[in-house]
């Protein structure tokens, strides 16, 4: 557990000799229980905005879908902030392996919002761009997985051919 929490806090090395703004970013940080229990309300809230907004798909209300499975999307990825930081966190979206996949979800989850309040009446552009986001969230997410995107990748492939 310890691992876990060196990893994602970002922590790895411990210089003996720290400097003052380290000292200061200790003392305002917040508990590794308090750190868990936030992350899996934010990302609970997320899940659960986005089967609400599933369940208005169903009722044929892709304007709402749309706008509250973005939200969702939104709020479970910001959850993850506050496992490592805010700032670990951007630095960790926009290295150089998930660059474009962060760029696509980013873009695409605010496409959907757009779409769905600027254009309510276009129920087909919002989806595409629902779509993008699941498949942009999901290589995001893979990510983090070791190997994870090798193996996707090359079930792809030997399903295709």
């Amino acid at each position: 557990m310890d691992k876990l929490r060196k990893a994602l806090s970002g922590n790895d090395q411990c210089d003996e000799e720290s400097g003052f703004m380290n000292q200061i970013m200790d003392e305002s940080t917040l508990s590794w229980s308090t750190r868990i229990k936030s992350f899996a309300f934010c990302f609970v809230i997320g899940v659960l905005l986005s089967l609400l907004g599933a369940f208005e798909f169903f009722l044929g209300n892709i304007h709402a879908y749309a706008i509250l499975y973005a939200l969702g999307s939104t709020i479970q990825l910001l959850s993850t902030c506050l496992l490592m930081g805010p700032f670990k966190q951007l630095q960790k979206m926009f290295a150089s392996k998930r660059i474009i996949a962060t760029v696509i979800a980013l873009a695409s989850i605010f496409m959907t919002i757009f779409v769905a309040v600027k254009f309510p009446h276009k129920p087909v552009l919002a989806l595409f761009f629902i779509i993008i986001q699941f498949f942009a969230m999901t290589w995001y997410s893979l990510s983090y997985i070791p190997y994870a995107r090798d193996a996707v990748k090359k079930t792809v492939e030997a399903c295709i051919t």
